[in-house]
């Protein structure tokens, strides 16, 4: 009697038992996000915005008419100088360091007068191109290099630039490419990073990323020039803040016209 009546609860508490419901799927109306380019302004009628921008021929052939004259800013007039100057120009406009380096040159003419220069005394002589204890300690560690392991010259090669102090692969590229035309690459500054997004030759916001998809869409006769002319206009037309859209030779073919 027991075992019967132990056997009846057992079955009215397994009857009694609710059967687990199965989750339902949680569903949203958001719709799955994809990665897309900068959202820029676009004017009606501009062209539509594609990644390489097709264009590309007619940009490069517009901007070698438009600034045939095209140069670097930096006043040098040799490897050394130039180096000094590209150093300072970090977070500073080359405005600013032309004007530091027209007497900094004539105090220290090469890389030994520097070495031998206590850093205080350089950290004071480039004050006013912002962050110079940190330059100041770069252009002394290079100009050591450059005197003990280079014999006082500025090596002509990509790695050995590279290995100075305070020379990172953009400096590198501007002495390669402006003192000997034998550049590894196109300089990205942050004109050539703004208008290469700008113009929808890339979407990538890293330079080093901005630079290979240059290197592989800029044909290689053109890697020194290219950086020259997207600044010259960069800062003549396609200003960052008030761009002169009516006065750009490249209006028939920016997808981020005002």
């Amino acid at each position: 009697m027991a075992e019967r009546s132990s056997t009846a609860r057992a079955k009215k508490k397994t009857a009694t038992r609710k059967k687990p419901t199965a989750k339902k799927p949680t569903t949203t109306n958001k719709p799955p996000t994809r990665r897309r380019g900068p959202a820029y302004p676009t004017a009606p009628g501009a062209p539509r915005r594609r990644v390489p921008n097709p264009a590309l021929p007619e940009i490069l052939e517009a901007l070698q008419r438009e600034y045939p004259d095209a140069h670097c800013e930096l006043n040098h007039r040799n490897a050394f100088e130039l180096l000094i100057a590209t150093i300072l120009s970090a977070q500073c406009t080359d405005v600013r360091v032309n004007m530091v380096t027209e007497t900094l040159f004539e105090k220290y003419p090469g890389p030994e007068h520097f070495v031998a220069a206590p850093i205080e005394e350089i950290e004071e002589d480039i004050r006013s191109t912002g962050t110079f204890r940190n330059k100041a300690r770069n252009i002394k560690k290079a100009c050591r290099a450059i005197v003990e392991e280079h014999g006082g010259e500025v090596p002509r090669d990509m790695e050995a630039l590279k290995a100075l102090g305070g020379v990172g692969r953009k400096t590198a590229n501007v002495v390669m490419g402006n003192i000997w035309n034998e550049p590894d690459g196109v300089v990205v500054d942050t004109h050539v990073t703004r208008l290469s997004r700008k113009l929808a030759l890339t979407n990538k916001e890293d330079a080093v990323q901005i630079e290979r998809e240059l290197n592989r869409l800029i044909p290689r006769e053109h890697w020194v020039m290219f950086p020259h002319w997207l600044i010259f206009h960069g800062r003549r037309v396609c200003k960052a803040r008030n761009p002169r859209c009516d006065e750009c030779v490249l209006y028939a073919y920016c997808p981020t016209r005002a």
